[in-house]
């Protein structure tokens, strides 16, 4: 879904929560929710304004989740000491740290951005809802996409805080602002009934036009839900909503795990949400934020390598510049997420993903670092330093197959779950006797899922949520060996959630009356 610069107005009016100075102020022009909410285009484009929420650096936009979800564990940390990362990554945080922002990154600026998406939400479903200038079919459209929004929004809140405010009507910010925190498990259960609604009215991915292919469907709704379920350690549910993915979507795994990645293929038949970013637009992110040159999207270049840090031979480096040029490309990143050594260590050999996470060649340059190739783009042209066109990849079908693996031991054992681990292990291994999975106990085959949803899903947003799941973060962290910090010395068990940020907690009290610990951070 490409930004439309009419998303400008939509952020100035909707995005108030966090942002006093817009509440102090009698701006005179701007058109109010009661006006704006007139017909069809001005309510699908409220929703594309959610998306662009979606899309800043604090969430999806550059490594915002990447620090949640993936950071302090096993699979990706920096090639150098990084403030914008050190905080979270190696289990510094505390509560004023959470209010210090780098580029719209930190964790007071995932709090406010997630619950703009809950605020704008509530406001768009209140507006929409019996509203006689748009029709019936096209209300239950916009508010089950909406609800979905708002569902995933809430599940990334739950998360990183366990219990937090919740509510699901259009309210003011001065009623906000005294919500306390709600039990997490009733958060819970409010947003699995809100996703089966989203799941049951929003478009199949063949029913979204393809101008709009960065749009959630039916089945994006379903796999938060299975996560869910399994977070729940409800097997059978999660298993249910698994294969109806497997059996009733479109989607189908891709031949070999490179095409999943090839940027000629952004929406293939493996992902089942992907957003899409363009190149170029200023304004694609946050009104009045300051971005870096290019204005763009910037994740990919987290990942690229940075030349003042390449090759492993420094003397060949005009070399290496000679060939980049000559292929169109550059080492334009930062090299602050590559493969963690103990990643890298332990990845198979054998392994035809091997490449795509533990890229420590280029054109024959041995490189310092390892970087993660399924992330990077390298042409100067489509992709260059800080404003990349590259999707940004959400969910997709392996995940899926994973999960019906697990789920299916969980509930019987691995005599059924081969079939579903083996699947995404086939396209893998170039010999069925390293691919195919068999013999193994029930705990053989939970210790087996541990490392391959390591291996096939790294980097992707899923890594601490598993461990934390599966309740061995604190192990997995404190028997690893780190480049730059000590995560492995500095772990906690508290650190399975972030402190609510101190600017929140100044504003709103409430927010320490179930839990004077905020988390344990006090």
């Amino acid at each position: 879904m490409k930004i439309n610069y009419i998303t400008i107005y939509l952020l100035l009016l909707l995005s108030t929560i966090g942002c006093e100075g817009f509440l102090e102020e009698k701006p005179k022009d701007i058109i109010s929710p009661e006006n704006f909410f007139a017909s069809e285009a001005d309510a699908r484009q409220a929703v594309t304004g959610l998306y662009s929420i979606l899309k800043n650096n604090s969430i999806y936009g550059q490594v915002g989740l990447d620090h949640f979800y993936d950071n302090g564990a096993d699979i990706i940390e920096p090639n150098r000491a990084a403030d914008i990362l050190e905080p979270i990554g190696n289990y510094s945080i505390n509560e004023a740290l959470a209010d210090v922002s780098i580029q719209k990154m930190s964790v007071a600026d995932t709090w406010k951005d997630l619950y703009r998406i809950v605020l704008n939400a509530n406001i768009i479903i209140d507006k929409v809802a019996g509203n006689a200038a748009i029709p019936d079919a096209v209300e239950t459209d916009i508010i089950s996409e909406t609800i979905f929004l708002r569902s995933l929004a809430y599940w990334h809140i739950t998360n990183l805080w366990g219990d937090a405010p919740y509510y699901t009507e259009a309210l003011s910010i001065e009623e906000i602002k005294k919500i306390g925190r709600m039990d997490q498990d009733l958060i819970i259960s409010g947003i699995l009934e809100d996703l089966q609604f989203a799941q049951d009215n929003m478009p199949r991915r063949d029913e979204i036009p393809e101008a709009n292919r960065g749009r959630a469907s039916k089945w994006t709704a379903a796999i938060v839900m299975a996560k869910i379920y399994m977070q729940q350690q409800n097997w059978q549910q999660g298993l249910d909503k698994c294969l109806e993915i497997i059996n009733e979507s479109s989607h189908q795994l891709m031949p070999t795990y490179d095409d999943v990645f090839d940027p000629r293929q952004e929406y293939n038949d493996e992902i089942i949400w992907s957003l899409d970013f363009a190149k170029d637009i200023v304004g694609q992110f946050e009104v009045g934020v300051p971005q870096l040159p290019g204005n763009g999207y910037w994740r990919p270049s987290m990942f690229n390598p940075r030349l003042r840090d390449e090759p492993a031979n420094s003397s060949q480096r005009a070399a290496l510049v000679e060939v980049l040029a000559a292929n169109g490309a550059a080492f334009n990143g930062t090299g602050l997420q590559v493969a963690a050594k103990d990643f890298e260590e332990k990845f198979p050999q054998n392994d035809l993903r091997r490449a795509l996470n533990i890229t420590d060649t280029y054109q024959g340059f041995p490189l310092v670092f390892p970087y993660m190739g399924k992330f990077m783009n390298l042409d100067q042209e489509s992709s260059p330093r800080f404003n990349h066109d590259d999707n940004r990849m959400v969910f997709r079908l392996a995940d899926v197959y994973l999960m019906a693996a697990e789920c299916e031991n969980e509930l019987n054992g691995p005599a059924n779950a081969y079939h579903y681990i083996n699947k995404v292990r086939e396209r893998a291994y170039e010999n069925q006797a390293d691919w195919e999975l068999s013999g193994l106990s029930q705990q053989q085959f939970r210790e087996a899922m541990y490392d391959e949803r390591k291996w096939e899903l790294a980097g992707e947003v899923n890594r601490r949520y598993d461990l934390i799941r599966w309740g061995i973060l604190l192990e997995v962290v404190q028997n690893l060996e780190y480049r730059f910090w000590k995560p492995n010395e500095n772990i906690r068990p508290w650190h399975v959630l972030l402190p609510i940020p101190l600017q929140e907690l100044q504003t709103n009290p409430n927010l320490l009356a179930s839990d004077p610990t905020n988390n344990g951070y006090r």
